[in-house]
C-alpha cells in the first residue's frame, strides 16, 4: 500500500489527482467515462456572476506539444450552475471546487456569497484568464500584487469557504504575487494559469484564433510551471496546487517534487478524457516504487549546490 493522501490547507483530499478549471466541463461530464469519485478533486468550469456566451469561434487551435484557447469563459452563470449542474455534482463521493471569475472585485465577491451554504469543497478565484478583454475597467488581477490580495482579502471577509488563489505566469516575479495572494488569506494557491500566445495560418495569413490570441496550455508550458511552483514553494508556506502540461504520472511526480501538494490534469483532457485516472494509476506506481507517500515527496527536489 502506498499513502496517496494530499492536503490543500483544510482540505483532506484521498490522492492528490484533481482535475483543472475549464477542461473538465462543469464536473460531471467526464462520469461516463471513469469514476470520478476515485481522484481527489473535481474543479468546475470557471463561472462568472452572469451568463457568458465566450468568445466567437475558432477559439481552439492545436500548437506543438499544447493548444491554444480563447473560449472566453464561456459559461452559464453561478445561478443557473447551482439550479441546473451542482445537485449532481454534490452527489460526488470526492470535493468539488467551484471556479468564479470576476471583470471587478465585487463580482467575485458576490460569486462567493452565492456558493455559502451550497457544500462546496472550496472556492477558486480565476484571477488570471488572459483570453477575455480586460477593458473597461476590468483587468487581469493576478498580474498586480496589491489586486491580488485585495480581491482575496474581500472573499475570504464574507466565505467561509477554503479559498484557492489561481495565478498568472505572466508576471516578473511570481513569488511576490503569490506572498500577496497569502497575506491576504489565501488557503491554497494554484499554479501556473495559461500563458498568453499566438499562431498563424501563414497560408490564410490570418490568426487561427478569432480572438487573435489564446492561452497556450499543455506539455510546453510544464517547464514554466515547474519553475513558478519551486519559486513559489520558497516564498510562502501556503500549499501548492501544481497545473501545467500534466499528462503522465512523471509529470504529476515533477510538479510534486517542485512543491505541489497537488496536481490537477488539464489540457490530457481534451485528448483523453480518462487521462486524470492514468495519471492517477502512474503516479500510484511510482510512489509504490520510491516507497515514498505523497507528503513526502512534496517540495522533495535535491538542488544543486
Amino acid at each position: 500500500m502506498v499513502d496517496l493522501s494530499a492536503a490543500l490547507g483544510p482540505l483532506a483530499l484521498k490522492n492528490p489527482i484533481l482535475v483543472a478549471a475549464g477542461t473538465f466541463g462543469y464536473g460531471v461530464e467526464f462520469q461516463e467515462f471513469f469514476d470520478i469519485a476515485q481522484l481527489g478533486g473535481v474543479i468546475t468550469k470557471t463561472l462568472t456572476l452572469s451568463p457568458r456566451e465566450g468568445n466567437p469561434a475558432p477559439r481552439v487551435a492545436e500548437t506543438p506539444s499544447g493548444m491554444l484557447n480563447a473560449v472566453g469563459l464561456q459559461n452559464i452563470g453561478i445561478d443557473v450552475f447551482l439550479k441546473d449542474k451542482w445537485p449532481a455534482l454534490r452527489g460526488l463521493n470526492t470535493p468539488a471546487v467551484v471556479s468564479v471569475a470576476g471583470f471587478s472585485e465585487q463580482e467575485f465577491v458576490a460569486c462567493a456569497e452565492r456558493l455559502q451554504g451550497s457544500g462546496a469543497a472550496a472556492i477558486e478565484l480565476n484571477l488570471s484568464c488572459p483570453n477575455v478583454a480586460h477593458g473597461h475597467g476590468a483587468r487581469c488581477f493576478a498580474q498586480n500584487a496589491q489586486e491580488t490580495g485585495s480581491v482575496v482579502r474581500a472573499v475570504k471577509n464574507v466565505s467561509r469557504l477554503p479559498v484557492f488563489a489561481k495565478l498568472s505566469p505572466e508576471v516578473s516575479d511570481i513569488a511576490s504575487i503569490a506572498r500577496a495572494a497569502s497575506e491576504g488569506g489565501a488557503d491554497v494557491l494554484t499554479l501556473i494559469n495559461t500563458l498568453p500566445g499566438m499562431a498563424i495560418d501563414v497560408d490564410t495569413e490570418r490568426p487561427v484564433l478569432a480572438h487573435n490570441t489564446g492561452g497556450l496550455s499543455g506539455p510546453a508550458i510544464r517547464p514554466i510551471a515547474v519553475r513558478c511552483i519551486w519559486e513559489v514553494c520558497k516564498a510562502v508556506k501556503t500549499p501548492i496546487l501544481g497545473i501545467g502540461g500534466v499528462t503522465s504520472g512523471r509529470d504529476a511526480l515533477e510538479l510534486i517534487l517542485a512543491g505541489a501538494s497537488a496536481v490537477a490534469v488539464g489540457t490530457a483532457n481534451f485528448w483523453n478524457p480518462r487521462a486524470p485516472k492514468i495519471v492517477l494509476d502512474e503516479l500510484t506506481a511510482l510512489l509504490k516504487k520510491k516507497n515514498k507517500s505523497t507528503r513526502e515527496c512534496t517540495g522533495a527536489v535535491k538542488e544543486f549546490s
